[in-house]
């Protein structure tokens, strides 16, 4: 077992597009995510599972995606992740604005949370994404796409924002069950983290109410996906949430990482994910994200499901399926 036995902070945030293209466009082109995986949902694989993140695809830099064409549209609200936020380096949020300028993309802008500036936008389903310009560990990421200057890019998730209906159980249940530190408040923001704290450790909590309650759909976060070092330390946590009564699911083998899975009591899914084996597994770090990877129990019926999923294009002319 790792000597880290806690919750390390983020490891992916999961959520559902309509449109693949649109999604790769917008993630890979315009915020310069790598596309480090393109897979299919393994509880519907008729859907791809697309997933962005650094060069090395590491934990804490990834964001997921169910591409639904023809599902409904998601309400943003009460009991789900309301704002999925990425790190961009000190100085560079003009870079940005002017990039986003440029692109015709809707933003507004916030001049101070907790002492940050932040970029407010909706992606093309309308899910609210944030560019936080924070101090950061200045290990860039790795090998990145090339569409923004190293200077200028995305170092991973910053935080993420849960609007919860049940204000004490959900805090109990981080701060007292999961570990998480209370490190700051603003107004109705309050601020918890994990780990080491600061850039990919952090959530941040607002108080919803009932009739602002969240619907799933395009445009809304699936789940949130939090980081534990390997499966030893994952079974510890599995025996200490069984002893805090809380409902967990059995281990599910997503081939990348291992993961349970849980709702806190406002409703908003949790996932526990192991940082290993990681993205490297069947493909190497340079061609990541270049072939639809399936994991062993599907690779019979690859013909059929290739044919049944909606075509596009990278940035750097892969075409999928």
């Amino acid at each position: 077992m790792s000597e880290r036995k806690d919750i390390l902070g983020l490891h992916h945030v999961t959520a559902v597009c309509r449109a693949p293209q649109e999604n790769v466009t917008f993630y890979e082109g315009l915020l310069g995510l790598r596309l480090i995986k393109v897979t299919v949902n393994y509880d519907d694989p008729e859907t791809y599972h697309l997933y962005y993140g650094d060069g090395l695809g590491r934990p804490g830099t990834v964001i997921t995606f169910f591409p639904y064409g023809g599902a409904r549209q998601g309400r943003v609200g009460t009991g789900q992740v309301v704002a999925t936020a990425f790190i961009i380096p000190k100085g560079s949020l003009d870079f940005w604005v002017s990039r986003l300028s440029e692109s015709n993309v809707n933003f507004a802008l916030q001049e101070s949370r907790f002492g940050d500036r932040v970029i407010l936008l909706d992606d093309p389903d309308a899910m609210p994404v944030e560019l936080i310009e924070s101090q950061a560990p200045d290990n860039l990421l790795g090998d990145q796409a090339g569409a923004v200057p190293a200077e200028y890019a995305i170092r991973g998730f910053h935080s993420v924002t849960l609007k919860v209906g049940r204000w004490d159980e959900t805090v109990r249940m981080l701060v007292d069950v999961m570990g998480f530190r209370r490190v700051g408040q603003e107004g109705e923001r309050l601020r918890l983290e994990s780990g080491d704290g600061g850039a990919s450790t952090i959530v941040d909590l607002i108080p919803g109410t009932q009739e602002e309650m969240g619907r799933g759909g395009t445009g809304t976060v699936h789940h949130v996906a939090f980081r534990l070092a390997d499966d030893a330390v994952q079974e510890h946590w599995l025996s200490h949430f069984h002893e805090r009564g809380v409902q967990v699911t059995p281990v599910q083998n997503r081939t990348y990482f291992h993961s349970i899975y849980f709702r806190e009591p406002s409703g908003v899914l949790y996932e526990i994910a192991t940082d290993q084996p990681g993205f490297s597994l069947d493909e190497p770090v340079e061609h990541l994200g270049e072939n639809l990877q399936l994991p062993a129990w599907l690779e019979g019926q690859r013909t059929s499901i290739a044919r049944g999923l909606v075509p596009f294009t990278t940035a750097a002319g892969v075409a999928f399926p």
